[in-house]
């Protein structure tokens, strides 16, 4: 797996603002546990090296700000977030109620099995989003696959496997299913009416669904 995501003029510049000097850092870490010299810090906010997962943390609070803001980017993988709330992993399985090597092997193959409750779970630990969570769990392509044969046929069919996607009552999916397949049906125009103007068909469905799942207040939100 990559490392985690880091920037240097990010690091750099919370130090400054914090009016630290490289060393002052390194006693900051050093009491979250890390030890390092002075010269590991200087090498990170040049880029010469980049620190590990337990020092990302460690640096994170030594420079009193959410870890996030030392990625230079927004989390993109399980590993990312769960880093962001400053977890290990075996802190976040814990929590989320699955056996570690369950945990190691979702950040590994960027996958997730789990059941309805332990989903929950896992968006709640690592304070993700709807489409986080179906992004980072590798269910995007599946989604949209399901959301197209949503639209060619009949909806109620493929209900279950969409929740199972994505964790939101049966009942508010279902009128989001309703509407997503009504905008993309064509019916037979009255004569002298215009053809009505239809969504292209290789459009991906994903973002409109979750325009009208925006629109429900849902346990996890959008």
């Amino acid at each position: 797996m990559s490392p985690v995501p880091f920037s240097p003029a990010a690091a750099r510049a919370h130090r400054a603002g914090l009016g630290l000097t490289p060393g002052q850092v390194a006693r900051g870490m050093a009491a979250h546990g890390v030890r390092l010299l002075p010269t590991h810090v200087i090498a990170w906010e040049s880029g010469e090296l980049r620190p590990t997962e337990e020092e990302f943390i460690a640096l994170a609070r030594a420079l009193w700000c959410p870890p996030a803001q030392l990625m230079g980017t927004r989390p993109a993988l399980l590993r990312d977030h769960r880093v962001a709330r400053e977890l290990s992993q075996d802190t976040a399985a814990r929590r989320i109620g699955v056996a570690l090597r369950v945990y190691q092997e979702a950040e590994l193959t960027g996958t997730w099995d789990g059941d309805e409750e332990r989903t929950h779970a896992l968006a709640q630990v690592l304070g993700l989003r709807l489409t986080e969570l179906v992004e980072v769990t590798g269910r995007g392509a599946e989604l949209d696959q399901r959301l197209r044969r949503c639209v060619d046929g009949r909806w109620q069919p493929h209900l279950r496997a969409v929740a199972r996607l994505v964790p939101v009552h049966e009942d508010d999916l279902a009128a989001v299913l309703t509407a997503l397949h009504q905008e993309h049906q064509v019916s037979s125009p009255h004569w002298g009416a215009a053809t009505p103007t239809l969504p292209p068909r290789d459009r991906p469905l994903a973002p409109r669904f979750w325009e009208l799942l925006g629109r429900i207040q849902t346990e996890i939100p959008v």
